[in-house]
């Protein structure tokens, strides 16, 4: 299996894209995770039946959120994805959450290219107010068996929140992961300089 770490970025967060891989789907109570250290998937436990994920769960690569994991996202589709692929994501905004006193926010997402609803979800506000309130009603309750009250929704905010939320993880992983950064530095100059190439040829060949 691939290290979704290093064949992945996050991606053009700033346009507001992403790359995803999908840990949970949707109607499962199977508590998958990916194991950074081993690259690979892992069932860390079984949850009660009727706290099973109301969406698809998953993480944005080459990402650290303040507790210390890849930044979660919960990713919104019709029907269940499969453990283990990588997407591409729309930014909708952000569930603000605390877990047993961690910050552990989730970016909220849709397909970047759904054909079946024609792209028609923009922001937060273009969900059916039932999905966002399913949403909050699992993650302030999913826990009550073991550890009642110990997670709490704060807030859902919209597309601009979730990009800070995004680029501080990245800066997080970046500064873990030198090497990764300086890739990142390498590639937008190389980026940056055939840009200006560019143009420098195009306008001698107007002239």
């Amino acid at each position: 299996m691939a290290d979704f770490n290093k064949v992945l970025t996050p991606g053009d967060y700033e346009k507001g894209e992403l790359n995803v891989v999908i840990e949970i789907p949707t109607g499962s109570n199977h508590k998958i995770e990916w194991d950074r250290e081993r690259a690979c998937f892992m069932l860390d436990r079984v949850e009660p039946i009727c706290f099973a994920k109301p969406c698809n769960y998953g993480f944005i690569p080459q990402t650290i959120d303040e507790d210390g994991d890849e930044l979660d996202v919960l990713m919104i589709t019709d029907q269940p994805l499969t453990t283990g692929i990588w997407m591409k994501g729309r930014i909708l905004g952000v569930m603000k959450f605390v877990d047993d006193g961690e910050v552990d926010d989730k970016i909220i997402c849709v397909p970047e290219d759904d054909r079946n609803n024609g792209d028609c979800y923009k922001t937060l506000e273009d969900l059916p107010k039932r999905v966002l309130e399913q949403i909050e009603f699992h993650f302030n309750h999913y826990k009550d068996l073991k550890k009642p009250g110990t997670t709490v929704v704060k807030s859902f905010e919209g597309i601009d929140v979730a990009k800070k939320v995004i680029a501080d993880s990245i800066a997080r992983y970046d500064e873990k992961h030198p090497d990764v950064k300086f890739a990142k530095d390498a590639k937008k100059f190389a980026e940056d300089v055939k840009g200006k190439i560019d143009e420098a040829l195009n306008g001698a060949s107007e002239k």
